[in-house]
């Protein structure tokens, strides 16, 4: 796909983000706009998956370690075909499958459950140990908050992950410098970010996470680094797309009110117009 094309499918995700956080009255937008390019572009180009048969032995796996930010996961899975988009309008709501994180049992294209911080990335670790085991070529892919990495648990499987030489692990930090309370930098700094990867093996590469041709060119290079697992510390704008909410430590975790879903159902929409102008 052309960077353009995918522009114009990471802002109806972004529409999606939002829909369902209205719908539910409650959830993380912000952190899920920050990373609406790279799930955009985990699932129409990086991933080797199939809506049709979600659970195919040789897929590709995917781990929302930041499992908070279930709404932008939810979004692109949604706009890939995994499930139908009205679904998404039921977020958070009783007896709904779609929960206020990610469920492996219920939930189609969802690889692993995710919860509480740190976890993730052990999980994702596991599952590309277990390919390199068997002997298998499907690659592994988790994405984790710069938040998130102030668990100690993220360093125990990442130095794992580097002695143990996994090329066919991709670890994605989604660096929009806030957290639920302020900035990362000043309740617990962890900069700098790629020399801390590389202290544990890994190759670590610097995008600014919202520019496409950015994220072509690091997922590329990443398939082409062999010998050890590669991080990709993606530079972000927390509530990327909705000018109110970004870098807006605020709506890290809720939901609009309804003038604000207007408002911002409004710029997406002028944002998408203008794409479709292009």
């Amino acid at each position: 796909m052309t960077n353009l094309e995918l522009k114009k499918i990471a802002n109806e995700v972004r529409k999606n983000i939002i829909r369902s956080v209205h719908s539910a009255k409650a959830g993380h937008p912000g952190g899920s706009l920050s990373a609406a390019d790279i799930f955009t572009w985990l699932y129409y180009e990086e991933l080797n998956v199939d809506p049709k048969n979600p659970k195919m032995a040789d897929r590709d796996r995917f781990v929302l370690s930041k499992g908070h930010t279930a709404p932008g996961l939810y979004a692109v899975l949604a706009e890939r075909g995994f499930f139908p988009k009205e679904d998404l309008l039921t977020l958070r709501h009783t007896g709904s499958y779609l929960q206020g994180h990610p469920d492996m049992k219920h939930i189609p294209g969802v690889d692993m459950s995710s919860g509480s911080l740190g976890q993730g990335l052990s999980a994702a670790v596991g599952m590309a140990a277990a390919g390199k085991y068997d002997k298998k070529d499907y690659r592994v892919y988790a994405l984790c908050g710069d938040g998130e990495i102030q668990e100690g648990q993220i360093w125990e499987a990442a130095m794992w992950a580097g002695s143990r030489h996994l090329d066919n692990l991709v670890v994605i930090v989604d660096n929009n410098g806030l957290q639920i309370d302020g900035s990362v930098e000043e309740i617990c700094s962890p900069y700098p970010i790629d020399q801390k990867f590389e202290a544990f093996h890994f190759h670590a590469i610097n995008i600014d996470g919202n520019d496409f041709e950015e994220i072509r060119k690091a997922f590329l290079e990443a398939r082409q680094t062999k010998g050890m697992p590669t991080a990709i510390i993606a530079k972000t704008i927390k509530g990327k797309g909705v000018s109110f909410m970004e870098n807006a430590v605020g709506w890290h975790g809720k939901a609009p009110n309804d003038d604000e879903y207007k408002l911002a159902m409004e710029e997406l929409e002028k944002a998408g117009e203008a794409l479709c102008r292009n």
